[in-house]
């Protein structure tokens, strides 16, 4: 092949990295003068309209969340303390299909929690598996258009698919998730749901935490055959939406336990994973999971396109007590799912009711904008500081917005994250193929492997499909290559 030209901006300077966003040393924060990673999450988010662009099908419906134990050593957010309640919305999804695709297709499910708690709303935006493909968010536009169509045919394409994948060995964890029984569930009420990143709690001394968000079914974890699910995608394109809908019209409601697991502060600078890396798990031998609470869905929403299309979750929504981590894909996710749904649903897509918080007032100096119905009295100014008291508006409290906070101190790079002693991209993927899956899930996931292998029409991407399962287990690549390298 010959010599690729440097990549550009969209005005024509060379970029560095398409790999690494500009970070304050290899472990900090990202920053917001990436040009180049603001610019490309920018304009991925304007492709679509107004469908979503990832996660486009799905639904969802409302419910109550119950603090039933006391975590409130860990944190001093009100939805988590003893006895708590709390109105929840979450919204349930595919990752890859548009808006018409089958709901049994094999993907990853969306699984995007909303509470709307007495200090705001707090989102929890994940998964059906507790890692993803990628650890970088100036990679997800890429990933993302690997999983869509080629341009000229307008079709889904397995060489593109695995050349990224292949490419991008980071994936193996999550695609050996999806390549087994979690890539075909059998309804949204039998999948577990998990936060996925690591997130922080601080308590109400000031000490810090790290955290990682479970919410395991009550209904159990239950999946579909590929033979079945072929059949539903010919036969009920809506199968996934209209069996959650009946089961709560049928007053079967559908339960989730809300479980965390923590990792000390200080214990995230030398643990052997690194615990901000969103493509590994924690082991819950090193950090047991922890209960929190149940939440229940029990009631459907009244106009499917108000309630559940136009809801804009994003993982920006924190509330005291919680917030995010130094983990690469997070931060970018921060502001790339507010700055989506601003294209998407308007400006002033948080004053729809479905977005309002239900449970503490909104306040602020922020001012128009189009599709603005919700606007401050004529004696509330729109700037601040000013000199009119009570009535000009309101007033920062750093006691009350406590902000979750890490040190970072570094040279601004572009960078992979700094390995650790048991970092590497094949482990915990071969771990989870030889330790988790039983006899009959093995069998299942090669048999799923192999249409895949079949599907690859270009040797490169062949070859390197086999040696990527090779690394993962060398049994596996072994039974692969010998059964579909013809």
């Amino acid at each position: 092949m010959s010599e690729k030209q440097p990549t550009t901006t969209q005005t024509g300077t060379p970029v560095a990295s398409d790999e690494f966003s500009l970070t304050v040393g290899a472990d900090g924060p990202t920053v917001l003068h990436d040009r180049y990673l603001v610019e490309k999450l920018a304009s991925f988010n304007r492709e679509r309209v107004p469908e979503r662009n990832p996660h486009a099908k799905g639904g969802g419906a409302f419910g109550e969340f119950v603090v039933t134990e006391d975590v409130s050593q860990y944190t001093r957010a009100a939805v988590f303390q003893p006895g708590a309640k709390s109105e929840t919305l979450i919204r349930f999804s595919s990752v890859a299909g548009e808006q018409g695709s089958p709901d049994t297709w094999r993907d990853v499910r969306g699984f995007s929690l909303r509470f709307y708690t007495t200090e705001g709303n707090l989102d929890i935006v994940g998964n059906n598996t507790p890692t993803f493909f990628i650890r970088d968010g100036i990679k997800f536009p890429d990933f993302i258009h690997s999983q869509k169509r080629l341009g000229d045919s307008g079709l889904r394409d397995a060489d593109m698919q695995w050349d990224f994948w292949t490419l991008s060995p980071e994936s193996a964890h999550q695609v050996t998730y999806l390549m087994g029984d979690r890539g075909l569930s059998k309804s949204w009420r039998h999948l577990n749901g998990y936060g996925s990143h690591t997130y922080q709690w601080v308590n109400a001394a000031g000490e810090r935490f790290w955290v990682k968000y479970h919410f395991l079914s009550q209904q159990g974890v239950e999946h579909l055959s590929p033979e079945v699910a072929e059949q539903l995608a010919g036969s009920d394109a809506d199968y996934y939406r209209r069996d959650l809908f009946d089961a709560i019209a049928r007053e079967e409601y559908p339960s989730w336990d809300v479980y965390v697991q923590i990792m000390p502060y200080e214990e995230a600078k030398t643990y052997r994973f690194n615990p901000f890396d969103l493509t590994k798990t924690w082991p819950k031998a090193d950090y047991p999971r922890i209960k929190v609470g149940t939440f229940t869905l029990n009631r459907n929403p009244e106009n499917f396109f108000a309630q559940i299309e136009q809801a804009a979750f994003s993982p920006g929504n924190q509330v005291p007590g919680t917030g995010i981590s130094p983990d690469k894909m997070l931060m970018a996710r921060v502001f790339s799912y507010a700055d989506a749904h601003r294209y998407r649903i308007g400006t002033n897509f948080n004053q729809l009711p479905v977005n309002q918080p239900h449970a503490a007032e909104v306040r602020n100096y922020m001012h128009e904008g189009n599709m603005q119905y919700r606007f401050n009295g004529p004696e509330h100014r729109t700037y601040t500081p000013n000199s009119y008291g009570a009535a000009g508006g309101p007033a920062a409290d750093p006691q009350a917005g406590v902000e979750a906070s890490w040190e970072s101190d570094g040279e601004l790079v572009r960078s992979a994250y700094t390995l650790r002693a048991d970092d590497d991209d094949f482990g915990q993927p071969g771990t989870l193929y030889r330790d988790v899956f039983d006899a009959a899930a093995k069998e299942r996931f090669q048999a799923v492997l192999g249409g895949q292998a079949k599907a690859i029409t270009v040797d490169e991407i062949r070859e390197r499909f086999f040696q990527y399962w090779s690394n993962v287990d060398a049994e596996l690549g072994q039974i692969l290559r010998a059964n579909y390298a013809a």
